[in-house]
């Protein structure tokens, strides 16, 4: 298998793949999935917009599913879009091989390989046997999802400075798997905190 392959493969899925359902531009909804400019993004926001003259339009972030990149755009209700469905599958988290990640179907046993780029920063909260939801079209995968949370012991953590309280400010720590973050004052070396994936946060000290 080559990794990265959705790469280069994506637009001649695109133009041979027609995704079936098309919708109004003040139709689109957060969370949707549509195909624009020859790339599938995700609806961040949208925000119906009613100027003073002029139709009304719905003002759209979106955000490319292959690169990452965002991109703002009005669409009327006249204009209209295709929505397209990707199958959510999970899939178990084996190992890593070189700049690749390799995961297997639930549903098939099948493996599979990506590029750890298609994971992004969340690829350093990924760990053994983790079940991950993977998004795909016809195969393809688009973009992977962690589990929001995952528990991670503090191997490094700053000493208290005096007078500092948890109420008043974090202090830098390092998880087990080399990632820094902020964590609370009372947080010490060796203990398992709560860990958001998307965006590396502490939640809270560990219940087990």
């Amino acid at each position: 298998m080559v990794a990265g392959f959705f790469i280069p493969t994506i637009m001649q899925y695109l133009r041979s793949i027609r995704a079936i359902m098309k919708i109004s531009g003040n139709e689109i909804r957060p969370g949707n999935i549509i195909e624009y400019q020859g790339k599938l993004w995700t609806a961040v926001k949208t925000e119906h917009t009613q100027p003073g003259k002029g139709g009304a339009y719905m003002q759209v972030e979106l955000k490319c599913l292959t690169d990452g990149t965002k991109l703002n755009e009005r669409f009327r209700s006249a204009e209209s879009v295709e929505r397209v469905h990707l199958d959510q599958i999970p899939f178990q988290y084996l190992y890593a091989d070189g700049d690749d990640l390799v995961f297997m179907d639930q549903t098939n046993f099948d493996q599979i390989n990506v590029s750890k780029k298609f994971v992004g920063d969340a690829a350093a909260y990924l760990q053994d046997n983790m079940i991950v939801e993977l998004c795909m079209h016809e195969g393809t995968p688009i973009s992977a999802r962690l589990p929001d949370t995952v528990i991670l012991a503090i191997t490094e953590a700053d000493p208290v400075v005096k007078g500092q309280t948890a109420t008043s400010s974090f202090k830098p720590a390092m998880l087990e798997n080399g990632v820094r973050i902020m964590v609370p004052p009372h947080i010490e070396s060796g203990t398992r905190v709560v860990v958001r994936t998307a965006d590396g946060t502490y939640v809270e000290r560990a219940k087990d």
